[in-house]
């Protein structure tokens, strides 16, 4: 059974660029266009992984990862964070809600699945 991905950004042309890049090495993925929809998501299924922007409507990427760390099913699901946002501030802000990692736009294919296959195993 392939992993399972749950991407969240609200910019369409970045999920169908992340999501061909993890399909095209067998994950199972699953999209969402804001923090809301991603949390709605995992309070009825749990992921392997988890990539996040930050900036999105509705709910941000900090507000996912500090919700989805008080879902006992999402305590330790690898997050990372893939936004535009490079600044140590908010890095740290990242690791202080519970990211696993951060990455910055734009995104390197290579560098991504070499990161997902390190958070899953």
């Amino acid at each position: 059974m392939s992993k399972h991905v749950l991407i969240v950004d609200d910019s369409v042309s970045v999920r169908q660029m992340v999501e061909a890049t993890l399909k095209s090495a067998g994950y199972t993925v699953t999209a969402a266009k804001d923090g809301l929809e991603a949390l709605n998501l995992c309070k009825t299924k749990t992921y392997d992984f988890v990539l996040t922007d930050q900036n999105m409507p509705n709910m941000d990427g900090l507000t996912l990862i500090k919700s989805l760390r008080a879902l006992p099913a999402h305590i330790r699901t690898p997050i990372i964070v893939l936004t535009t946002e490079a600044s140590d501030a908010m890095k740290a802000q990242g690791r202080a809600a519970g990211a696993t990692g951060w990455m910055v736009k734009p995104f390197d294919p290579n560098k991504l699945l070499e990161i997902a296959k390190k958070v899953m195993g």
